[in-house]
């Protein structure tokens, strides 16, 4: 896509969001990663359902603004997560109502990245479609720590064979990427889907053996 086509799809992807209630007010935001280096970012307190391509934030490669309104402070955190995952080509944070909820019931976000799964493998399409979502332990919004600790994140489950696409900042919301916006809302609505069944039913999780047929076929990374 180029710049233009990118503006327009984040806008799009905003409002269709925002319409079916996966962000409120003036929480979240998206970001891509330019062609030809830099990115766009949706502005600071920016309603995702009323975006103007036009005002998107852009910034360069080292993170400074050139155009566009007042970047989110959450950049510093998507350029991380780009950073670590050369296949990420756009970033989305929101406050999803169940996530969120999940977070809160789980307490403090686990240190140990054995035990830190925000949710357990209830279906196969969270198996094959979203796959491991770390909790990362809860910092302000905008704390420039969480950056180095989702990086790390990113890094150890690569490093495990278990690439991830998606981190749950404790009672804040999820950050999801993948290679578009479309790709990406994808994730985060596959993603909030399984929050709110696992609210609803506390069901087991598939077993070792379901879910070794899901990697088998399907090239699951769980």
């Amino acid at each position: 896509m180029t710049e233009l086509d990118l503006r327009d799809e984040i806008c799009r992807v905003g409002a269709s969001l925002f319409a079916r209630g996966y962000v409120h007010a003036t929480a979240g935001n998206i970001s891509v990663r330019l062609p030809d280096g830099g990115y766009l970012i949706t502005p600071t307190d920016a309603c995702l359902g009323t975006l103007d391509p036009a005002r998107l934030a852009k910034v360069d490669e080292d993170g400074v603004q050139t155009s566009g309104d007042r970047a989110s402070k959450t950049l510093t955190l998507h350029r991380r997560i780009y950073g670590a995952d050369a296949l990420a080509r756009c970033v989305i944070h929101t406050h999803s109502t169940h996530l969120v909820a999940v977070s809160l019931g789980q307490g403090l976000g686990s240190e140990d990245p054995a035990c830190d799964d925000l949710l357990p493998p209830i279906t196969p399409y969270f198996v094959m479609k979203v796959g491991h979502v770390p909790l990362i332990p809860y910092h302000r919004p905008g704390d420039p720590v969480v950056g180095e600790r989702v990086a790390r994140r990113i890094a150890q489950m690569q490093s495990a064979g278990t690439p991830i696409r998606a981190v749950m900042l404790d009672r804040l919301g999820p950050n999801v990427w993948h290679r578009s916006p479309a790709e990406a809302s994808a994730v985060l609505e596959e993603l909030e889907e399984t929050a709110r069944l696992w609210l609803l039913t506390r069901a087991a999780p598939l077993s070792p053996d379901q879910i070794a047929e899901l990697r088998e076929q399907f090239g699951a990374a769980w």
